[in-house]
């Protein structure tokens, strides 16, 4: 076509409002960060609480993941805010929900601003790093009893009353980080973006979360701490590096029953990790302290035939290592 044609053609275009071919916007990363944080907020949920019985601390579960307004930069804060539809930019607020929660049940939304907590404000955290008040709010609530009546000041002069249910100590965050990967502390579970990016459904993504949750309710840390393992390099070798392989033997054992008891499919452990152990055309090999996949993945076969045995023969379940687990050696 020639120029002047073109040309013509465009202004045509503009004077009878034919829309223009631009390309459209890029979705927000701050959306995909929150359907990220929402499955992770239904799964931990579902694992804390439906396995309660099999733990013996527990501390009260919401079926919430926090959010802060300090997290974001701030040049982009204003559009994260929005993806939550948190208008409120000084207080922490809801960013996840679980269906059917406690926090859900009673009507606290995503984006939700929270201004007191009981009859205190907000602890506002020590320190000037991005989770610091986040970090303190988890402590608070942990501490509280399990099953007691909480008061949610959600802004705007509104309380909320919430009736948590007990659940195994554990709150979850979701970092904005590709990398698929997770970490317990004994009491928070960090599971990277990548992860869930990684997991292509419910149940291998719970697979991988349980397995950080065994950690915490086997108190890995605390009991290699008490060990006095070194986490350095040194980790890598002797009797450090054997203990650490002991403690990921156990959590691969005891997520396998956690899924079983949240109703999830116990052989998705054996798929996720199959699939994790050749990710990016990598052979099936996992860098000591963890087990050489191959093995991994036939022990969660192993313990899943337990479970289906011990369901085939009308027996409860009862994870072998929450009663008494081995000492670390």
């Amino acid at each position: 076509m020639p120029h002047r044609a073109r040309s013509i053609l465009a202004i045509l275009m503009l004077s009878i409002g034919v829309p223009s071919m631009a390309a459209p916007a890029e979705p927000s990363p701050y959306a995909a960060l929150a359907a990220a944080e929402a499955r992770v907020a239904a799964i931990g949920f579902r694992l804390t609480t439906e396995n309660a019985a099999w733990c013996t601390v527990r501390q009260p579960q919401f079926g919430w993941i926090w959010g802060d307004p300090r997290l974001y930069d701030a040049d982009r804060r204003a559009e994260a805010l929005g993806v939550y539809g948190a208008d409120d930019r000084t207080h922490a607020f809801i960013a996840a929900l679980a269906p059917a929660s406690p926090a859900a049940s009673a009507g606290i939304g995503v984006g939700t601003p929270v201004t007191g907590i009981g009859e205190a404000p907000v602890p506002d955290g020590a320190g000037n790093h991005p989770f610091a008040r986040i970090t303190a709010i988890e402590t608070y609530l942990a501490a509280l009893p399990a099953d007691a009546m909480l008061a949610l000041h959600a802004g705007a002069g509104r309380t909320v009353d919430v009736i948590p249910r007990p659940g195994c100590v554990s709150d979850f965050r979701v970092e904005a980080n590709e990398k698929p990967g997770a970490v317990a502390d004994g009491r928070m579970i960090l599971v990277n973006q990548g992860l869930v990016d990684f997991s292509p459904d419910d149940a291998e993504l719970a697979a991988a979360i349980a397995h950080e949750l065994a950690h915490n309710i086997l108190r890995h840390r605390a009991r290699l701490d008490a060990a006095g393992v070194d986490r350095g390099l040194a980790k890598q070798f002797g009797r450090n590096a054997r203990m650490f392989k002991q403690t990921e033997i156990e959590a691969d054992r005891l997520s396998v029953w956690l899924l079983a008891g949240a109703g999830y499919d116990p052989s998705a452990a054996a798929r996720f990790w199959s699939r994790f152990g050749q990710r990016k055309g990598r052979p099936m090999f996992q860098a000591s302290p963890h087990p050489w996949c191959g093995d991994r993945v036939a022990a969660l076969e192993a313990e899943a035939a337990t479970i289906a045995a011990a369901r085939m023969l009308g027996r409860p379940l009862h994870p072998p290592l929450i009663d008494a687990p081995p000492p670390l050696e």
